[in-house]
C-alpha cells in the first residue's frame, strides 16, 4: 500500500485507488487536495474493504478496468457488502470498450472514464458525487436499516414464546431457592442486568443470576491480562474484541456451581419471551465488546438473532483454545446460514455442552 497526499482546495475527500497505469496522470498536477490510499495487489485491496468501519471509509472509490480481471467482481463485491454499497464507484480505462461499459451499466457504478480526459472535469464531477450522494451512514441509520431487514420469521418466534413460557413455568421453584442461596451468599441483587447487543445491534437490558461479587465490572480492567483473548495476534491495537477470563476472582463460591451448571443463564428465557433474543442465535455482547466487531468482515453477526444458545455453545464453549477468530467465524456462520432444522441440531447438542470442563 502507498498513501500520497494532493492538495487541490475545491475537492475534500478520501479517495481509495486501485491500479497501476494512470495514478499518475489522473493527479500529476494537483497538490494535497485529497488522501489517497493506493494498491496495486487485489489481496490486499479486498483486505482493506474488509476492516473498514463506520468511522473509516472512504468518499471514493476509483477502480481501474485495463490489465484488471477482477474489476467487475471488485465492483460486485463493494455493492453487494451492506456497509460499502453506498460508496462512489468510479471506473477508469486506457481503452474504449462497449463490453466493460455495458458491465459497468449494469452494476450501476456511478461513472466510467476513458483516458486521455479533461482532468478539470473530472475533478468538477467528483466533486458533484460527494455533494450529492449519501456515501456515509451514521450508525444509527445503519442500525435502523438493520432492523427492519432482520426479523425474527414467525416459526421460530412462535416456538421461542412456547418453548420459553413453559421452561419459565416449570424452572419457577428453582428459580426461587437460586435467589435465596444467592442472597444468603452475599449482598448485592439477585438478578444481574447488563446491557447487551443484539440482533441489528439492538441494545436491550440482559438477565442473569448473579455469579460475582458486587461491584465486578469495575474490576475488568484490573484483571485484563487474564482475559483469554487478550494474547491473539490479531487484536486490533491490542484491544480483544471479546472478553473471556479463566479462574474469574470475582465469581463466588455460589457463582462458580451455577456458571459450571449454567443455572446462571436461565433468565435469559424472560429475554427469550419478550423478544429480546431467540431459544437459538449469536450471543448478545457487551457495549464493548460489540463496538470492536464494527468491520464489514465481523458485522455480519448482527444480521442473524440473538440467542440463549448457539453454534459456539455446542462446538467449544468452555474450551482455552477457543480463539476470538473462531468464535467470530461460528457467528458469522450461523447467521447467514439459521434455520429451524439448525436450531433443533443446535438445541439437541446443548445439554451435554452445558457443563463445563474449565473455568472459562
Amino acid at each position: 500500500m502507498i498513501t500520497t497526499t494532493i492538495n487541490r482546495p475545491d475537492v475534500n475527500a478520501k479517495i481509495v485507488y486501485f491500479g497501476k497505469l494512470l495514478k499518475s496522470a489522473v493527479f500529476e498536477d494537483y497538490g494535497n487536495s485529497f488522501n489517497i490510499e493506493h494498491f496495486e495487489n487485489p489481496d490486499d485491496f479486498k483486505n482493506y474493504l474488509d476492516n473498514r468501519s463506520l468511522l473509516s471509509l472512504p468518499d471514493i472509490i476509483l477502480i481501474e478496468v485495463d490489465d484488471n480481471k477482477d474489476c467487475f467482481e471488485q465492483v460486485s463485491y463493494i455493492k453487494n457488502n451492506p456497509l460499502l454499497h453506498g460508496l462512489i464507484i468510479v471506473l477508469l480505462g486506457v481503452k474504449e470498450d462497449r463490453e466493460w461499459r455495458t458491465r459497468a451499466l449494469k452494476l450501476k457504478v456511478n461513472d466510467y472514464y476513458t483516458y486521455p480526459f479533461p482532468i478539470d472535469d473530472f475533478y468538477e464531477r467528483l466533486n458533484f458525487l460527494i455533494k450529492f450522494k449519501l456515501i456515509k451512514p451514521k450508525l444509527l441509520e445503519l442500525s435502523k436499516r438493520m432492523d427492519v431487514e432482520y426479523q425474527t420469521p414467525l416459526t421460530k418466534r412462535m416456538f421461542d414464546v412456547i418453548a420459553s413460557g413453559c421452561a419459565l413455568l416449570c424452572l419457577s421453584p428453582l428459580f426461587i431457592i437460586v435467589a435465596i442461596l444467592i442472597r444468603l451468599e452475599s449482598k448485592g441483587a439477585v438478578i444481574y442486568k447488563s446491557k447487551r447487543v443484539g440482533a441489528g445491534y439492538k441494545i436491550f437490558d440482559f438477565f442473569k443470576f448473579r455469579s460475582m461479587k458486587s461491584g465486578a465490572d469495575q474490576m475488568i480492567a484490573s484483571i485484563a491480562d487474564l482475559n483469554q483473548y487478550s494474547n491473539e495476534s490479531n487484536n486490533k491495537n491490542g484491544k480483544a474484541a471479546f472478553v473471556k477470563f479463566k479462574n474469574d476472582p470475582r465469581i463466588t463460591k455460589l457463582g462458580a456451581f451455577l456458571r459450571r451448571t449454567s443455572i446462571d443463564e436461565l433468565p435469559q428465557l424472560i429475554n427469550v419471551f419478550i423478544g429480546d433474543m431467540s431459544l437459538v442465535g449469536n450471543r448478545p455482547l457487551p457495549l464493548y465488546e460489540a463496538e470492536q466487531l464494527t468491520t464489514n468482515e465481523w458485522s455480519t453477526r448482527f444480521l442473524g438473532p440473538a440467542g440463549l444458545t448457539g453454534l459456539w455453545q455446542i462446538s467449544k464453549r468452555g474450551k482455552a483454545d477457543m480463539s476470538e477468530t473462531e468464535r467470530k467465524e461460528l457467528d458469522n456462520y450461523y447467521a447467514a446460514n439459521y434455520s429451524i432444522l439448525l436450531d433443533m441440531k443446535i438445541i439437541l447438542k446443548t445439554i451435554p455442552a452445558l457443563i463445563q470442563k474449565e473455568s472459562v
